[in-house]
């Protein structure tokens, strides 16, 4: 009697294990990561509830407290720990608590590349209870002066590598009383006051631990730009909230202190400074930055360094995949990847050339409030759903008109789900658990990414801007970016930003900004419709020299179609039908041009140009 109730309760147990495994393959998987999840959101839950927040700042002076002489950087054969990085930090504080007339609340810009002291002035401003705003290096005069109006910063420190970007706009710079400081020892431009001598002078006493506390969560603490839609970058407001949820990444996946992180991306993204410096701190792991990524340099980095984790775009990867095959392609100890834009064709390619290596693709905006993980590992998807994940964050697929690029409202003007599978515009609840916290200087611009009255009267919900699919087994796929921006070489792209950049042309009178898909690349490029203004002709030229000038190499149309004048369909179905007929010279009427810069202009679009493209014979 008693082996038979035993057997019973084994094939019971038998039963529902295997009608788990046929029925939910991922639930244990699911509910552990969770679980994790759900650990590291306690620890805000109880900063909220004592108003004393350990920022991502606090934990790595807590780290280098406990690890000093641990590397924290490892930079083009340096290494710096954790207390070189704390005491270099605390000098510059000190610099600027005695010389630079900042005090708590103020907001500071930073231009510089990936090196060490990136981090340090980072460190060392916030140290300061300063919010640092971090500037693209690629932007030019015109949106950088711009920058500075939206996030309020009076100081400005550049790194010695580009103090020369800044010969076009110092004097406006003057004129708006902002305050330059440079990485340099001495400086042949008398607005701009070098840095270097101050900070080896300077105590690496820590400054008052009062001037960097924190009791709101909800705190700003950085500004990181994104491409606007308004045609000029928009300065996401970063609180001490996001930046602590981004630390949670790697660990989130699985990193632990043992490991080393490759951080190839520019720290003036969320990607590399919050999740990839971030994260390192969290773990108290290694970092090793590199000042610009190398397809070529890449592997015998990591076999140097013994590199166990690295940061990507799906770009990074195609390039690596892309380089010439050798013997010790699998020779390594790279076990994970973290970033998103990783196609499936390329996720396949990648692991069956470098091995198994676990890609762990997230999915977020800067300023957005929702964030997908890809924990399991699926090949394609960009992150993953499921009863728990939906109990907590409210977010919504609705079907999307292409042609007229706006939502489809119902006959009471609400917005309609799609059925599972089919592809949606990506909404996500705005709410206390899940806020947006807009744009800095513009209430407009925060309003505009809001959709209200979604699907009953007063709410609101983030417009990702992002067209995804979720499948039968809650795996969420990105499938295209719609409205005024698009994505390439890693960047967001501003229409309207080109757009009123080829108007400054004389001989423009109208541009159609959009991107195009180019096969076996990521992304789509930029390619512009344009109206000669009659009594001018097209001056291939004279466009070059202006794109090359005023535009971010990423953000300048690679293509140019020169159209007549039509009225009949309206501005955003004649955008759908030009991103649909692409830029194939063999199937357009219409004159093409193809940007070259080895002729510094751009030049005729012929069948030859266009093969070659296609083959990947011409560097885009």
């Amino acid at each position: 009697m008693y082996l038979s109730s035993v057997l019973s309760v084994l094939a019971g147990f038998f039963t529902v294990h295997v009608l788990q495994k046929l029925c939910f393959p991922y639930f244990w998987r699911d509910l552990f990561f969770l679980l994790k999840v759900i650990k590291y959101g306690a620890k805000l839950e109880v900063f909220k509830l004592t108003s004393r927040v350990v920022t991502v700042l606090d934990r790595f002076i807590q780290q280098a407290q406990r690890i000093p002489d641990k590397p924290f950087l490892l930079y083009e054969g340096s290494t710096y720990t954790y207390r070189d990085i704390e005491e270099r930090s605390n000098k510059i504080a000190n610099v600027f608590l005695e010389r630079g007339n900042l005090k708590k609340g103020d907001s500071v810009a930073l231009l510089m590349s990936n090196e060490p002291d990136f981090v340090c002035v980072w460190f060392g401003l916030t140290k300061l209870g300063c919010s640092v705003a971090f500037l693209n290096t690629n932007i030019k005069s015109r949106s950088l002066l711009h920058c500075f109006n939206c996030c309020g910063a009076k100081t400005l420190i550049v790194g010695a590598d580009l103090v020369e970007c800044l010969k076009d706009i110092s004097a406006s710079l003057q004129e708006d009383s902002i305050q330059i400081w440079a990485l340099v020892s001495q400086s042949d431009h008398t607005d701009i006051h070098p840095l270097l001598d101050h900070i080896a002078a300077a105590s690496i006493q820590p400054v008052p631990a009062a001037l960097r506390a924190v009791t709101v969560l909800k705190t700003p603490t950085l500004y990181i730009f994104t491409s606007g839609t308004t045609g000029l970058p928009k300065a996401a407001v970063i609180t001490h909230l996001q930046t602590l949820k981004g630390a949670g990444g790697f660990w989130a996946f699985g990193g632990t202190e043992e490991d080393v992180v490759y951080i190839p991306l520019p720290l003036y993204h969320s990607a590399a400074s919050l999740i990839g410096i971030g994260g390192t701190i969290e773990m108290g792991a290694t970092c090793v930055l590199k000042k610009k990524f190398s397809a070529s340099q890449f592997w015998n980095d990591c076999r140097k360094y013994n590199v166990t984790i690295f940061q990507y775009i799906g770009e990074l990867c195609r390039y690596l995949c892309n380089q010439p095959k050798g013997v010790q392609d699998k020779v390594h100890k790279v076990r994970m990847g973290v970033g998103n834009g990783l196609r499936q064709d390329i996720w396949c390619d990648f692991q069956n050339r470098f091995g198994e290596i676990r890609m762990c693709e997230i999915y977020g905006s800067t300023e957005g409030n929702l964030c997908f993980m890809n924990h399991i590992g699926k090949i394609g998807a960009v992150g993953r759903s499921n009863f728990f994940y939906k109990v907590l964050f409210k977010y919504d697929l609705v079907q999307y008109d292409m042609v007229k690029d706006e939502p489809v409202k119902d006959e009471r003007g609400f917005c309609q789900r799609v059925k599972k599978g089919e592809t949606g515009l990506l909404l996500s609840k705005v709410g206390a658990t899940s806020p947006f916290f807009g744009y800095a200087g513009s209430k407009q611009l925060t309003e505009k990414k809001l959709m209200r009255n979604v699907f009953v009267k007063g709410d609101a919900y983030f417009n990702t801007g992002d067209l995804m699919a979720e499948n039968q087994e809650d795996f969420i796929c990105f499938k295209d970016r719609v409205g005024d921006t698009f994505r390439w070489k890693g960047e967001n792209v501003a229409t309207t930003e080109v757009t009123e950049t080829l108007g400054l042309v004389d001989f423009i009178q109208e541009a159609n900004v959009y991107g195009v898909e180019i096969p076996g690349n990521e992304g789509r490029a930029g390619m512009a419709a344009i109206i000669v203004r009659p009594g001018h002709s097209f001056d291939s030229k004279k466009l070059f020299d202006h794109v090359l000038r005023d535009l971010p190499a990423y953000a300048r149309p690679l293509f140019i179609r020169l159209q007549v004048r039509n009225t009949k369909p309206t501005f955003k179905q004649q955008k759908f039908h030009l991103v649909q007929s692409g830029f194939n010279p063999a199937t357009i009427s219409e004159p093409l041009y193809f940007l070259d810069y080895t002729q510094k202009c751009y030049i005729p679009l012929t069948d030859s140009i266009y093969q070659s493209i296609l083959a990947g014979e011409r560097k885009l």
